[in-house]
């Protein structure tokens, strides 16, 4: 955890020392610039390395019955076996997180001196889960309007939603509040539970910092340290449509945020952050479950010739008879010469 804050913190003292130095044009079309190729390359590369990698068995993962006789009823979702069921599978997992909201935690406990394992149900993680990932797709839908002029009535109507309360000004958006809840509520869970901080490591630590860091300095750019709109959409529409703009004299906060940003990106194709695009590529999610319909043949082995019993016994009949074992055909007699 050490590791992952400050490599997090050097992130931010990057950008920081950069609007500091004069770096503003580096650290503010450049870098951007760059990390933005890196995430649209390494993305296409490693869903192509996905889509290659052969799955020779269905191997999807079923929590439920398999259709088989008529008067068995079957489990769609748990277990499909046709593609509009796999394709609902698939909606669930995406947009309600099903898998996470079945999820439970186990633990190991004594009742009446015998040692048991008893079973917890664990929504909390589903819920703040749900709220940390459609808080930053709001977040990012609402950043649409940096790139759009004019901005699309869809991304204002989100905008207003978002903002509905109309606490303070300017506008405080309920995104920035979730956000930052869903992310506390993550990392927090990682640090104090016991079994999960063992197995965690620097780079699950350093996503979430990466990203509460992200939220916080854009959450500090527009309540407190303010920057001018104007000019910071006029350099963003500059990098969307690859005419930089010199963006010298937007505050440190902002080329502390871009940082921030392009750091993500470099990093997110590289990182388990990549099961947003995962997800769609997993075996165990996108196939159907039609064992007792298909045979499903491994392609990777080799032809064989399997040694028949009517080979055997042809091969070992006589001996097979003088044994007494009983054959299928008996030996034809012999003639004499």
């Amino acid at each position: 955890m050490t590791i992952a804050f400050a490599a997090t913190l050097l992130i931010l003292c990057v950008g920081w020392a950069g609007s500091a130095l004069g770096l503003q044009y580096l650290l503010g079309v450049i870098l951007p610039l760059t990390a933005g190729a890196v995430f649209i390359i390494g993305f296409i590369w490693k869903i192509i390395r996905w889509a290659k990698s052969p799955v020779p068995f269905a191997i999807p993962t079923v929590a439920g019955q398999q259709r088989s006789l008529d008067w068995i009823k079957p489990n769609r979702l748990e277990c499909p076996w046709t593609t509009p069921a796999v394709v609902g599978r698939m909606i669930l997992e995406v947009f309600a997180f099903r898998s996470l909201f079945r999820n439970t935690r186990a633990e190991r406990t004594t009742i009446d001196g015998t040692p048991r394992v008893t079973y917890f149900s664990n929504k909390w993680l589903w819920v703040f889960a749900l709220l940390f990932h459609y808080s930053m797709l709001v977040i990012i839908i609402r950043h649409a309007r940096f790139f759009l002029d004019p901005v699309p009535v869809c991304i204002a109507v989100i905008e207003f939603v978002d903002g509905v309360f109309q606490v303070g000004a300017p506008r405080f958006y309920l995104t920035d509040a979730f956000i930052l809840a869903g992310l506390a509520f993550l990392l927090l869970r990682r640090v104090c539970t016991e079994k999960l901080r063992y197995i965690s490591l620097p780079a699950d630590y350093f996503a979430l910092f990466l990203l509460i860091a992200i939220a916080g300095s854009g959450i500090c750019m527009r309540y407190i340290s303010k920057v001018d709109i104007n000019q910071a959409k006029e350099v963003i529409m500059g990098l969307a449509m690859l005419q930089p703009v010199d963006p010298s004299g937007l505050g440190s906060i902002f080329f502390i945020h871009v940082t921030l940003v392009s750091a993500l990106l470099i990093y997110f194709p590289f990182s388990k952050l990549m099961h947003m695009g995962g997800v769609f590529m997993s075996p165990t999610r996108n196939m159907k479950c039609n064992t007792r319909e298909e045979r499903h043949v491994n392609p990777w082995n080799p032809p064989k010739h399997y040694h028949t019993y009517e080979e055997y016994e042809d091969d070992f009949r006589e001996a097979m008879v003088e044994a007494g074992i009983p054959v299928d055909k008996q030996p034809e007699p012999k003639t004499e010469a």
